[in-house]
Order: structure tokens, then C-alpha cells, then sequence
């Protein structure tokens, strides 16, 4: 999905929902999104073997892989209490790349050496629930504390196809896997305005934790600004900045190692709401 698509398929279904347009309300009780993300990645992953510590790798330096995409995604909010909202949203991305590394590579306890050929295949979902106390809800403004999860589903597979010397290697005769799921808790605040009862609605989401939970040792920083409009009374459009940055180091049985990842990038999106 190309940017001028999302933003040609964003005017077209604005239009044909239009609707007598009236001031925007700082909450909502319920809305809806769906559009792209123009996401900028950085991933460093080490997959430890049950013996030795494996190697740091960064998925676009040393195997080629790039981490510039734009993908669709889904969001919901639900607000059935006047103080009290929550909230989810989804996005799903993969990548392949095939490179003659440059340097040893060990990865679950399989090693890679210096100029044989490996491919390697990248499959991430990212799930976002949060919920908001709205402790402050005033005409045109809204503050509140906000407790936030991001998890990640992560599969990582490289696989040797030609050896140092260029030789091919019989499928699947060197292959390392690594699936996590790796859970970033943040706790921080939310906050809505409507300049002069417009149609207009800014928005901004923080949060922050450090914490070792459930063999999960993570550092996890989050931020969001983003900025709607409604022309229409249920429908608008929303443009907004998401950064997100974990490093988390896990012991867990599906996942022994260190995961590095900076996400951030621009959400142009459809919104639905009452």
C-alpha cells in the first residue's frame, strides 16, 4: 500500500460517508481506524544456543534486510464509562533478504560463517491494548494516566545456502529459528484538545517502564502526537508521529537472548467514531 493509494483511498471514502459536519467532542464513546504506517524499523537480535552466547545481529546491516515499509493497520477505542477508556490496535509486517554475510554470525546455536550466503525471513505482530483513567475532562481538554502494553510476536529464521566456498547446502542443513513473544508494559499519560469547539482534535500518548517481569528483564520508552479532523460528524481522518523503543533481554524457553527494536514512523489513517 503506497502512500498517494492510502491517501486517494482515505479522500474517497471520507466523501462518500459525509454526513452534516458539527464540533468534535474531546472523547469519544466509541471509534474506529483503519490505514497505513510508514514505519522506519531498527532491529538487533541475539539468539543464544544452550551453550554459547550468540551474535548481536542488525537485520538490515548484516543481512541486508530493509526496515522501510508501509503497512496497513487497525485500531479500536471504547470509552463505556465516562472516565474510562480502552483501547487496542494491530499491525503485521514481514521481510526477506538474501546476503554473503561479512563477518561470523552464531545465531540458537548455529554458526554462519564469514561469505557464506544466507537468507533470512522476518515476520513481526505487534498488539497495543491500553487503558486510560480520563482523571481531568474539561470542555475542550481531557488528561489522564494511561497504562499501556505493547507485545510483540517475533519470527526470526536464517538459513545457510551457500557455504564460505560457495557450495550449496542441502535445505534445511543449516537453519536457526527464534519465535518470542515479548510483552512492553509502559505507564504514563494521554491527553485530547479542541482548539475553539473546531473540528479539530490534537492528541498525545507517553509512557515509560523498567522492570524484570516473568524472565523478561525490558527497558520500554513510548510516544505518540498525533493531530484528526472531522469535517463529518462520525467520520474524519488522523494523521499522527508513534515512536516506540524496547530492549528487552529474555530467558524464557521459546527465547533465550537480547532484543533491540526502535519503531517509529507516520499513521495516516480513517476514523469512524460517536
Amino acid at each position: 500500500m503506497t502512500p498517494r493509494l492510502l491517501a486517494s483511498a482515505t479522500a474517497i471514502l471520507l466523501a462518500a460517508t459525509a454526513t452534516e459536519s458539527r464540533a468534535v467532542e474531546v472523547l469519544d464513546t466509541f471509534s474506529a481506524r483503519i490505514g497505513g504506517y510508514i514505519t522506519q524499523f531498527d532491529t538487533k537480535i541475539r539468539a543464544d544456543g544452550q551453550t554459547d552466547q550468540g551474535t548481536r545481529i542488525d537485520l538490515e546491516r548484516d543481512l541486508g534486510m530493509d526496515q522501510n515499509n508501509t503497512v496497513a493497520f487497525v485500531a479500536a477505542a471504547w470509552r463505556p464509562w465516562e472516565k474510562h477508556e480502552f483501547g487496542l490496535s494491530y499491525y503485521q509486517d514481514d521481510g526477506s533478504a538474501t546476503r554473503q554475510i561479512d563477518r561470523d554470525i552464531e545465531f540458537n546455536g548455529n554458526l554462519y560463517q564469514t561469505s557464506s550466503t544466507v537468507r533470512a525471513e522476518l515476520n513481526l505482530d505487534t498488539y497495543e491494548p491500553y487503558y486510560v483513567y480520563w482523571a481531568a475532562n474539561r470542555d475542550s481538554w481531557s488528561l489522564g494516566p494511561r497504562l499501556g502494553l505493547v507485545w510483540y510476536s517475533i519470527d526470526l529464521g536464517l538459513e545457510m545456502q551457500l557455504d564460505a566456498n560457495g557450495n550449496p547446502v542441502a535445505g534445511g542443513g543449516v537453519r536457526g529459528e527464534a519465535s518470542a513473544d515479548l510483552p512492553a508494559p509502559s505507564i504514563g499519560g494521554s491527553w485530547r484538545w479542541v482548539p475553539g469547539g473546531s473540528d479539530w482534535r490534537l492528541s498525545a500518548d507517553v509512557g515509560y517502564f523498567s522492570a524484570n517481569i516473568n524472565d523478561i528483564d525490558a527497558d520500554v520508552t513510548f510516544g505518540r502526537f498525533g493531530v484528526e479532523w472531522f469535517p463529518w460528524e462520525n467520520w474524519g481522518a488522523s494523521l499522527d508521529y508513534t515512536a516506540r523503543r524496547i530492549n528487552a533481554d529474555a530467558q524464557k524457553t521459546d527465547f533465550d537472548g537480547n532484543f533491540r527494536f526502535i519503531d517509529n514512523g507516520l499513521r495516516l489513517g480513517v476514523v469512524y467514531r460517536f
